[in-house]
């Protein structure tokens, strides 16, 4: 099967956080908050995926206020967050969402995305994931996690189902 026809067949998108929708890196407060930095592409992207009828999700090990933030502001409906079993949160995904796991793509960077990109139709690694991740991914990404990774899955996922010139004409009206 080729990349486009893989692409095709997802119906859900699932992604990581820290060295995906950001660079990787967590800055502490005094207080103990953290700080993340989100790529605004990356939110479009997001926003005319689910806009096309491609549901999104978020699998992460870490829980931080500035991620439900995000996932307020973009309106993603499914978070996992202070994951510690990757694999066991897709099972809820499956249920909470009805799609099936062989129509899912995962979007991860290091060792602990492993068991859930086993487990879907279509892993995609970011282009700075550890090596073990690459190797293991259908697919790898051109961008480096929080440097347009997400924006650059959803277009061609959004063009593998042939729907994105519908996505972007409400811009060129």
């Amino acid at each position: 099967m080729t990349s486009t026809e893989k692409l095709a067949s997802v119906d859900l998108l699932i992604m990581d956080v820290d060295g995906v929708l950001t660079q990787g890196e967590v800055t502490y407060c005094d207080d103990g908050s953290q700080i993340k930095f989100f790529n605004v592409k990356d939110g479009l992207g997001l926003r005319l995926l689910m806009d096309a009828g491609i549901q999104t999700a978020i699998v992460t090990g870490r829980s931080a206020g500035a991620l439900q933030a995000r996932v307020d502001n973009l309106g993603i409906p499914l978070l996992f967050d202070g994951v510690s079993d990757k694999a066991k949160a897709l099972e809820e995904v499956v249920a909470r969402s009805g799609v099936p796991a062989h129509r899912m793509a995962f979007m991860g960077d290091d060792l602990p995305d492993l068991p859930i990109m086993k487990r879907v139709g279509v892993s995609i690694a970011v282009a700075d994931a550890v090596a073990e991740v690459r190797e293991r991914a259908h697919l790898t990404t051109t961008h480096a996690g929080g440097k347009g990774a997400v924006r650059e899955t959803c277009e061609a996922i959004l063009k593998a189902k042939g729907l994105w010139d519908k996505a972007i004409e409400r811009f060129l009206a």
